[in-house]
């Protein structure tokens, strides 16, 4: 194990690494929807939200190939063996995944996305284990994640005990077929940084995710029709939660084991949740004591994945 392997698979580093990606992706669920308010794009204008999306990878991938150069002091550029990767990242981690969180967004609330989106996390964990056989499905990682998405789903009750299940195909269901795509690009991810530079995967498969995503709205009649000061500097800090959180998640994917990452993903929507209420103005039901139980259900999920003591496997890899 070298210097940089044996530094970021320290359990406080990950964490701390993990933390700030969540925090990122948190804000998105917010901005977002800020961001069609500024740019006047319309809940059923799937096309210009798609190509709005384009616009916001194209630049992702332009900051982490322009930053990974600077950093590396050589322009970053994939071999010619990457391209198959990176195309297979770009189609599940950008194209799917915000084709279809984007138009699943514009039907439900930033907090309910929010909490829908967590189910990335089992997802992440079957997969890995199941079909690409990269971790092992333990009872304690099952345990784990079982806790942590109790704790997602307790922040979004009501006062009154209530809680919203209502289902829209072209809203919460499309949501979760994001977070399966996700899913999907974080193993593939881990996979293809075994061989290659993470840097250099992340930054090109947003630009290449980006530019057919941009392509596609513009064909089908997607628009952005107003831009002001308030809107560019938005989409630049979208593009900027991207290419920072993608490409130091795929750094310590790189390192650790799909599991072990994944299930920070939990705190992501509790971000969601709390950025959503202070930026969108969505009512907060919650009371103090599910905030904090939820937060510590959260960490009690994620310290049952990550803790290294002995349980039974349920599948070997």
């Amino acid at each position: 194990m070298d210097k940089k392997e044996k530094l970021l698979s320290k359990p406080l580093n990950v964490c701390l690494l993990a933390m700030i990606c969540c925090a990122l992706w948190g804000s998105a669920f917010p901005c977002i929807k800020i961001g069609y308010s500024l740019f006047s794009i319309q809940g059923g204008d799937y096309f210009s939200q798609i190509l709005f999306a384009g616009i916001r990878f194209t630049l992702a991938g332009i900051l982490i190939i322009a930053f990974g150069s600077i950093i590396s002091k050589k322009f970053l550029f994939p071999k010619k063996s990457s391209f198959a990767k990176i195309s297979v990242l770009s189609l599940f981690q950008t194209i799917l995944q915000y084709i279809f969180f984007y138009i699943g967004l514009a039907h439900t609330t930033g907090t309910k996305s929010s909490i829908i989106n967590s189910v990335s996390v089992f997802f992440a964990v079957i997969i890995s284990s199941v079909i690409f056989k990269q971790d092992r499905l333990t009872l304690k990682k099952v345990i784990g994640c079982v806790i942590g998405f109790l704790g997602v789903v307790i922040i979004n009750f009501s006062n009154s005990g209530g809680f919203d299940f209502n289902f829209r195909f072209s809203g919460e269901g499309f949501i979760v077929i994001s977070s399966l795509s996700y899913a999907f690009s974080s193993v593939f991810l881990k996979k293809f940084s075994e061989s290659e530079n993470p840097v250099v995967l992340s930054g090109y498969q947003f630009a290449l995710g980006g530019i057919a995503m941009t392509v596609f709205g513009i064909v089908l009649g997607g628009k952005i029709t107003q831009a002001d000061f308030k809107g560019i500097v938005l989409l630049i800090y979208l593009a900027f939660i991207s290419a920072a959180a993608y490409t130091l998640w795929g750094i310590l994917l790189k390192y650790n084991d799909v599991s072990r990452v994944a299930v920070f993903g939990f705190m992501t929507p509790v971000f969601g949740c709390l950025l959503s209420a202070i930026f969108l103005k969505e009512e907060i039901t919650q009371t103090a004591f599910q905030i904090i139980l939820s937060l510590l259900l959260v960490c009690l999920g994620i310290y049952a994945v990550n803790s290294k003591s002995k349980n039974k496997v349920l599948k070997e890899t």
